[in-house]
């Protein structure tokens, strides 16, 4: 198996990290130009021996992933960018496993038509841990049973994060809406500032940035007399990069588009 990464921030460190751990060959890593890490050996960077790749700009994707090929890329870069290394990589017919989030609507169709357009495999998805997969579940099939109870979704992040609320928030705010059979966007209220009472069947959704919180998720369903929560913390990023071997090992060789459901089968 050999996997090549986009973005070497803090999630493709430790994917690097478990990757060559599980006795993959990391093929090619990638970041943005002008990086501090381009050119620099990976091996010694995660604090291992040098292993001879180096990380490389992004701008050259094309040219190493036609020369290293690569089995699976991973893509954790930003919205923008996943949308342009989708196309190169489909291009190339190459599978990927995509755990960047922030995407509008158009560009995550963007990503979609060139994977279906080269019949390549990919496992998308804004939360890769197993948890949160299981939390999703749970959520989706609570809406479904408490269909009159007062729904808030809460999540907090780390300073760095960079889009808000996540796409882990979103996610979960999908599910349910798809779960009361309502569109999200009929339904989503931003935080609360500036609105009156709350309104019959809204979807609350609210983010927390501070000091370095890995990735909180709450949904709070609640009614007069009680209320219940499901609740997922992560409490280091192992839990997501676990995630993303699994989803690796699981789209070698597979042509569609894929969630984490797919890969733990808890869509059957």
């Amino acid at each position: 198996m050999k996997a090549g990464i986009i973005g070497f921030g803090r999630m493709g460190k430790e994917i690097t990290k478990r990757a060559c751990d599980e006795g993959m060959e990391i093929a090619c890593v990638f970041d943005i130009s002008g990086h501090p890490d381009i050119g620099r050996d990976i091996g010694t960077i995660i604090g291992s021996k040098p292993i001879g790749v180096k990380v490389a700009s992004v701008k050259n994707l094309k040219e190493i992933i036609t020369g290293t090929t690569p089995d699976v890329m991973i893509d954790f870069s930003s919205a923008a960018a996943c949308v342009n290394n989708t196309k190169i990589i489909a291009e190339n017919r190459i599978n990927m496993v995509i755990g960047t989030t922030g995407f509008s609507e158009e560009q995550l169709n963007e990503v979609k038509t060139s994977i279906s357009k080269h019949s390549i495999g990919v496992v998308i998805s804004p939360n890769m841990s197993i948890g949160v997969n299981v939390f999703w579940k749970l959520a989706g099939d609570a809406a479904k049973l408490l269909k009159n109870y007062d729904i808030e979704i809460l999540e907090a992040h780390h300073i760095f994060k960079k889009d808000a609320p996540s796409g882990t928030a979103l996610k979960t705010a999908e599910i349910i809406a798809d779960s009361l059979h309502e569109k999200l966007e009929d339904v989503a209220i931003f935080g609360r500032y500036g609105h009156g009472e709350r309104k019959e069947g809204e979807i609350g959704i609210h983010a927390v940035r501070a000091g370095d919180i890995v990735g909180d998720h709450t949904v709070l369903f609640a009614t007069s007399g009680e209320r219940i929560e499901i609740i997922h913390r992560a409490h280091s990023r192992d839990a997501f990069v676990s995630g993303v071997i699994k989803a690796v090992k699981f789209i070698k060789g597979r042509i569609g588009i894929y969630d984490m459901g797919d890969v733990l089968k808890l869509n059957e």
